[in-house]
């Protein structure tokens, strides 16, 4: 007969039994392996958009897509290089963003450059239509990811546009830097 039955002290006692104290060990060295942080899929960037506008705020909102959209998206087939917000009837849109059309779908596809709504808070939403509406500033896409609940993601920014002279600026800013971390690395 077991040890354990055969003394009702030892069953129901505090002290955990040494497989249970082995399997824990073996959890917790588990655990240690994993990446700690989440764990974000990128899709694209806008890196143009960077040199071309002066990022002010941005803001992380959702995307209704379609099926076809979403796998086109896996694939990493998109463009954000001509794409923008834009406030209309009291939502959010992304427009022009190009996500081509995904071969398998055959008929239930969709279209490339449809328009598609973006999910904010309502506070968010005002937000950045009080500062759409401010002249030279317009809603760009930065960022589009896979958050790791595998929802997609958009990061848009409210921006300004630059003049040739800013962009130079900050060119000769970003030398300068690289030429200091040059120099210190070497010393």
């Amino acid at each position: 007969m077991d040890a354990c039955l055969a003394d009702p002290v030892r069953l129901f006692s505090s002290k955990p039994h040494r497989y249970s104290l082995r399997m824990a060990k073996k959890s917790k060295k588990k655990a240690k392996n994993k990446p700690e942080g989440p764990s974000i899929q990128n899709i694209a960037e806008n890196r143009k958009a960077r040199h071309r506008f002066e990022v002010l705020e941005s803001v992380e909102c959702g995307v209704i897509l379609r099926g076809s959209e979403v796998k086109t998206l896996r694939e990493g087939k998109v463009s954000l290089e001509e794409a923008y917000g834009r406030v209309r009837d009291g939502a959010l849109w992304l427009v022009n963003c190009d996500i081509p059309e995904y071969k398998q779908a055959t008929v239930w596809n969709h279209e490339p450059k449809r328009p598609r709504k973006l999910l904010v808070h309502r506070r968010q939403l005002e937000k950045l239509t009080a500062r759409a509406r401010e002249k030279g500033f317009t809603l760009v896409p930065l960022h589009l990811y896979f958050s790791e609940r595998g929802f997609v993601k958009l990061v848009l920014g409210v921006c300004k546009g630059k003049k040739l002279h800013d962009k130079r600026e900050t060119l000769k800013r970003a030398d300068a830097k690289r030429r200091i971390d040059r120099t210190m690395k070497n010393r």
